[in-house]
């Protein structure tokens, strides 16, 4: 697999563009020049110069240093999402599907109702039933988008349920959950990290999009979206201020978008 990705340069591409946005995430206190958080009025709209590499906001704050610290706070919320998303859909898919029956039936018709509301419009109302806080809005992702990677996952549980390896598995005495946790899981893992790490940048994406709504994190948190949100004000003076975040969301998007859709063509070559 390392070998395929690394011959592949629309992977090695990706990737490269994820290990930065976590890179920049991890060692966000060694890059940011400043404190994302100081005010200082007097040096509001200051241009770029070598203490404000991007200059300062109209509070007077290090705008690198907020683009920074912004990739923590997004990556914060959407990997915990992520991991809690892909943990509830695979296991709850694979068991319906697995076990077949009534428990399938009902799956499907659960999962039919959630399908009947796009994602975004059940998160935002979830997410404003509670504070705007980070536990809320990763509820409300979770929610709103378990159902849709669920059906992919039963899809792939479904193919392989009845392939001779299970049949051989069931014949030398294996318990079910050890042919799903042992073997059928296993097996449609990388059909798995292709539907995770292109699910990962639409997280993120969502995320910015609650501070259009004014359902995102509290106000003058380094975030991303919050930041694209609050330049609005600003389009016309000055324009970048959209410009900044605007490329960092497209930038982390991008890379998990390039990577996960390599990864599709390694994993299943005759679907790309």
């Amino acid at each position: 697999m390392i070998r395929k990705i690394m011959h592949r340069p629309q992977a090695v591409l990706g990737l490269a563009m994820m290990l930065l946005v976590f890179l920049v995430m991890l060692l966000a206190p060694v890059f940011a020049p400043n404190d994302p958080m100081q005010l200082n009025v007097a040096h509001s709209f200051a241009p770029p110069d070598a203490q404000y590499p991007l200059g300062t906001d109209e509070l007077g704050r290090c705008i690198l240093s907020r683009l920074i610290y912004g990739a923590r706070a997004s990556l914060s919320i959407a990997l915990p999402t992520l991991l809690l998303l892909a943990v509830i859909s695979t296991v709850v898919a694979t068991l319906c599907a697995y076990v077949g029956g009534a428990l399938d039936r009902v799956f499907e018709v659960v999962s039919n109702i959630f399908m009947a509301f796009p994602p975004f419009l059940v998160a935002i109302t979830l997410v404003g039933l509670f504070e705007s806080k980070a536990a809320s809005i990763v509820l409300s992702i979770v929610i709103a988008m378990w159902v849709w990677n669920a059906r992919v996952v039963r899809t792939h549980v479904l193919r392989e349920r009845n392939q001779p390896y299970v049949i051989t598995c069931r014949m030398s005495g294996c318990s079910e959950l050890r042919i799903v946790f042992r073997h059928i899981i296993p097996n449609i893992l990388p059909h798995l990290l292709v539907l995770y790490s292109t699910g990962l940048s639409s997280i993120i994406i969502m995320i910015s999009s609650y501070a259009f709504l004014g359902l995102g994190l509290e106000t003058g948190t380094a975030e991303w979206g919050a930041m694209f949100v609050n330049a609005n004000k600003l389009m016309f003076s000055h324009p970048q201020f959209l410009v900044y975040p605007g490329l960092c969301i497209l930038f982390a998007a991008a890379g998990f978008n390039l990577f996960g859709e390599a990864l599709r063509d390694i994993c299943a070559p005759r679907e790309g």
